[in-house]
């Protein structure tokens, strides 16, 4: 017979928060495949603590890198009998983690597959927030480019459920800012840091306020974002896109300026509003105001 792919919640930070249940599979686990190989060691650590140490176990590493490689050696390893607990270096695999490929991998095989629940920071900034918690959106982390951080949270403008995403503490005050020209600035938010750990914070306010709060210093750790979703009036809403343009450009902004303006606010490619702006401004500019069929 096969073994089993265990997949595995590890602490987030405070190591009393892995579970009996937890410690118990890593002990008796035949391979741990592990993100950080040496910061598993430490867990492993504690999971041995009060029961019979196996001396047999191995550790791999599987990380973003070799996943995909790492993937057909684990098949391998469960098709011979052994049981694998996979490991992220916190909180729970495949979420923002790597896990995912070695997971469907498995599955193709026709192995099986337990979860081994626990930690997950979104989920608990998620709780401490205070907002919303029925129905959310996880957006792990933002893409790191402006311009296409901007169109995802364009794209999710009217979407009545609860935004939680990852950020590096250095763009907290950039991805806060977009989402203020996405969002608006009151909707509520919060900005949770260093989850389960001895500095955790948990800071509320409206987007614009904590905007503003981490504008020039960004906090420090590990940080969840908490937005609350689309009120009803805004659920579904739709920008009348060529409208914007047309009122910007007779603001007086340019079509590179409208284009820059409107990413954010109608979740649309920067380059296909350019292009919007540049044909109403040659139609304006004939006495043409359809755009249809400008170069």
């Amino acid at each position: 017979m096969s073994g089993t792919l265990y997949v595995v919640a590890t602490p987030i930070g405070n190591l009393e928060d892995l579970s009996p249940r937890a410690a118990r599979v890593l002990r008796e686990a035949d391979v741990v495949a592990a993100e950080d190989t040496r910061a598993v060691q430490v867990l492993l650590e504690r999971a041995d603590v009060g029961g019979e140490v196996n001396t047999a176990r191995r550790v791999t590493s599987v990380f973003e890198g070799n996943e995909a490689a790492r993937a057909e050696a684990i098949v391998a390893e469960l098709a011979a009998g052994k049981d694998v607990a996979l490991v992220s270096e916190a909180g729970t695999p495949g979420v923002s983690d790597p896990g995912e490929r070695v997971v469907r991998a498995v599955i193709e095989a026709g192995m099986p597959v337990v979860p081994v629940p626990g930690p997950v920071a979104a989920i608990a900034a998620l709780v401490a927030s205070g907002l919303p918690a029925a129905e959310f959106r996880f957006v792990g982390f933002p893409p790191r480019e402006a311009g296409a951080r901007a169109e995802l949270f364009g794209r999710l403008r009217g979407d009545p459920a609860t935004l939680l995403c990852y950020e590096a503490p250095d763009r907290v005050g950039a991805t806060l800012s977009t989402m203020v020209d996405a969002f608006g600035g009151g909707r509520r938010a919060c900005v949770s840091r260093e989850v389960t750990k001895r500095f955790e914070e948990h800071v509320r306010g409206t987007l614009a306020e904590l905007a503003a709060r981490f504008a020039d210093a960004g906090p420090r750790g590990e940080c969840t974002i908490v937005v609350a979703g689309a009120a009803a009036g805004e659920v579904g809403s739709v920008v009348d896109v060529e409208a914007e343009v047309r009122a910007l450009l007779a603001g007086g902004l340019g079509p590179k300026d409208v284009a820059q303006r409107l990413v954010a606010k109608t979740g649309k490619p920067r380059r296909e509003l350019y292009q919007l702006a540049l044909a109403l401004a040659r139609g304006a500019a004939r006495g043409d105001d359809d755009p249809e069929g400008q170069p």
